[in-house]
């Protein structure tokens, strides 16, 4: 049954992003691979390109949710004359050939048993940072629906079309996560984690990857903020600690 779109946003991805699209080819019933080039100054689109996958790019940087936007406008298109839409799965550009492994997150949602499913890696690689970004997640999607995230951050996600066009606009950079979460428990989908083998490249503990966390707890905070606008998670606890 080809009833999935893959779908990559990347930036800068250029020397993981040939494995992930090869590995993302051959999962079952994922029939299109599509990935947003967001801005890359590297030669992200075309490796994508040649390893097999439709490409779509952004001429200048515009963020993980517009990308994700971008990518499930255009499979919409490629949709168009199917009897169902595609379901969408989004995975990050960087897992290189781990990716064969997301099949898992596309069950749930095929059988009618989840309209997202949110990926939780068996194997983490242990990251540098405080895990404050997390926990900010983590707590503000208990606080606004009840539910209790194991990795909210996760970008690995397979929802249903009628999932995702339930949750637009999506949130700005970093925050859409978190955001996409909450609005679709809100709305009353179901939503489910997964455990897969997946694994990205660490994020380090060097200045560049202290700007990325900052980044991070920005977008989640304003996420937050927007949807829980008395409480906006108390980010008063986080000021003046490092992301």
């Amino acid at each position: 049954m080809q009833d999935v779109a893959v779908i990559i946003p990347a930036k800068d991805e250029g020397d993981r992003i040939a494995a992930t699209v090869k590995a993302a080819l051959g999962l079952p019933g994922a029939d299109l691979v599509l990935v947003v080039d967001d801005g890359s100054a590297d030669g992200t689109g075309r490796t994508a390109k040649e390893a097999g996958a439709r490409v779509v790019r952004h001429s200048r940087n515009r963020g993980k949710g517009a990308a994700m936007e971008t990518g499930a406008e255009a499979v919409a298109l490629l949709d168009e004359g199917r009897e169902q839409p595609r379901h969408l799965l989004f995975l990050d550009a960087d897992l290189a050939e781990t990716a064969s492994e997301a099949a898992p997150l596309v069950e749930p949602v095929r059988a009618g048993d989840a309209d997202m499913t949110i990926a939780a890696f068996s194997s983490t690689v242990k990251l540098g940072g405080h895990g404050l970004v997390v926990r900010l997640a983590r707590e503000g999607i208990k606080r606004a629906t009840g539910w209790e995230a194991t990795q909210p951050l996760n970008g690995q996600r397979c929802l249903t079309r009628a999932a995702f066009e339930a949750a637009k606009p999506l949130a700005a950079g970093f925050g859409v996560e978190t955001a996409l979460t909450i609005d679709l428990l809100r709305q009353g989908f179901r939503v489910t984690e997964v455990e897969v083998p997946l694994a990205h490249r660490a994020t380090g503990t060097d200045f560049r990857a202290q700007v990325h966390r900052a980044r991070q707890f920005r977008d989640v905070g304003r996420a937050l903020a927007v949807r829980e606008p008395a409480v906006a998670v108390r980010l008063d606890r986080f000021r003046g600690r490092r992301p």
